[in-house]
């Protein structure tokens, strides 16, 4: 690599056969691992599309069905989407972990022609087996679900409601009428409608800011040297 000494080449540690293919394995491992989580996360992503899809089929079943579904399911979504970041960091922590080895073990061989490896990887490695660890918070998880899945689903949800509003029972001829319709019992439409732009502005908040911890992050690791 440029800038790179004899003496940083001569403190690399050269691995055996044997360490080369129990490496390998752990590879396949962590690999198959990142997996199986990556499989965990869709189904909860699912559960949130067909719970919205469901709710849909309520509230727009007649023009006067309630809209009611519509911001019940919203909770339902918010939970599920806790449980998807929760997930996420353990799938984080295999995904981090097959990275590192691609990066520091792999990519060196197939770029140098050798067995040379990156100076100290193993150390760094080592330490997060034996004290393994989650690689993120849980509200960067949330953020990054968030603008991976979530922002489409709470904006698709916000549109139908705001829809229903509009044109059940018949087409609304003024705000006023539509933010009565948004009454539910004692609770006034100006109530509800806040809550609902402060939960969508909450969503979008944390996806704003962990995108900026995630972008600084990246900034100062050098081409994905470092777990998480």
């Amino acid at each position: 690599m440029d800038g790179e000494t004899q003496d940083d080449r001569q403190d690399r540690r050269e691995f055996t056969p044997a360490e080369i293919g129990a490496l390998s394995h752990l590879y396949r491992g962590e690999v198959y691992r990142s997996t199986i989580w990556r499989t965990r996360l869709d189904t909860t992503t699912n559960w949130s599309v067909v719970s919205l899809g469901a709710a849909f089929s309520l509230t727009f079943s007649s023009p006067e069905a309630s809209a009611l579904p519509l911001l019940l399911v919203g909770l339902l979504i918010m939970t599920l989407m806790l449980l998807e970041a929760r997930r996420y960091r353990y799938f984080n922590v295999w995904r981090a972990r097959a990275r590192y080895l691609e990066v520091h073990f792999y990519a060196p061989m197939l770029d140098d022609g050798d067995l040379m490896t990156e100076k100290n990887w193993q150390k760094v490695l080592a330490e997060d087996y034996w004290r393994p660890n989650y690689h993120v918070s849980l509200l960067t998880a949330m953020g990054r679900r968030i603008r991976r899945n979530y922002l489409w689903i709470l904006s698709v949800q916000m549109a139908a409601y705001v829809g229903k509003l509009v044109i059940h029972p018949v087409s609304a001829t003024s705000l006023e009428q539509v933010i009565r319709r948004a009454d539910i019992g004692p609770l006034p439409g100006e109530l509800v409608i806040g809550f609902g732009v402060t939960y969508l502005t909450a969503f979008l908040v944390i996806a704003q800011v962990t995108s900026r911890r995630d972008a600084a992050r990246s900034a100062l690791r050098d081409r994905g040297r470092s777990l998480g």
